[in-house]
């Protein structure tokens, strides 16, 4: 991870919600030695427990999205977004990351971009028993293509007001340069994002305009 990035995570938030995480699933007494890497060793320690359960409580969701959205590895906070898939489905997840992209603060929003990646992950009945009594899913829980055209819309309008370079680069950089990939009310919208990358004095983001498009 680049070190511009890491200086805009908050250690102590991601132990802060990962330790909530522990005590809602009466965890919060493992025999963890508190060093340098006791979130990580405490994330480890409740990922398997998280997936083991039938049911999570409501008032799991918060904090497990707060944990996903701190933490500061992409590769590990799927540890968090997935148990949230299983227990409140796809849509609930994606909503609440849409919601931390438009209205969190600098490091929230780096952070729901992070996740939104673990979002889109495949959900198997074998996998976890929350997926659904008898392994049938109600098919609601997931339904989620205008959530995804929401964070579209959001990640443009994110680009269009930040000043801040490195935003500009995970909200932009993440998203598809074809018009066809965006419904058509945001077409407007895609076209001035587009004219603005292309004018750009960033590389990487001019890059992103004079891609391919389909």
């Amino acid at each position: 991870m680049a070190q511009d990035e890491q200086n805009d995570i908050e250690p102590c938030s991601f132990l802060t919600h990962v330790t909530e995480v522990a005590r809602l699933l009466g965890a919060e007494g493992l025999a963890i030695e508190p060093d340098d890497r006791y979130a990580r060793s405490l994330a480890l320690a409740v990922r398997k427990p998280l997936l083991e359960l039938d049911c999570l409580p409501e008032e799991m969701f918060a904090p497990l999205m707060a944990a996903a959205v701190y933490d500061p590895d992409p590769s590990f906070c799927r540890w968090f977004v997935e148990p949230a898939l299983y227990a409140f489905g796809r849509r609930r997840v994606m909503a609440a990351l849409v919601d931390r992209l438009r209205n969190g603060t600098d490091a929230e929003r780096a952070g729901a971009v992070r996740a939104w990646y673990s979002a889109h992950l495949s959900l198997r009945a074998d996998r976890s028993p929350a997926y659904g009594p008898g392994g049938v899913r109600d098919p609601a829980l997931d339904e989620s293509e205008d959530i995804k055209d929401a964070w579209l819309e959001v990640s443009m309008q994110v680009f269009a007001e930040a000043t801040d370079l490195r935003m500009l680069h995970r909200v932009l950089l993440a998203l598809p340069n074809s018009p066809t990939a965006y419904p058509p009310r945001l077409h407007e919208l895609f076209e001035s994002t587009l004219a603005s990358a292309r004018a750009h004095s960033d590389r990487h983001i001019r890059g992103w305009a004079a891609g391919d498009r389909v």
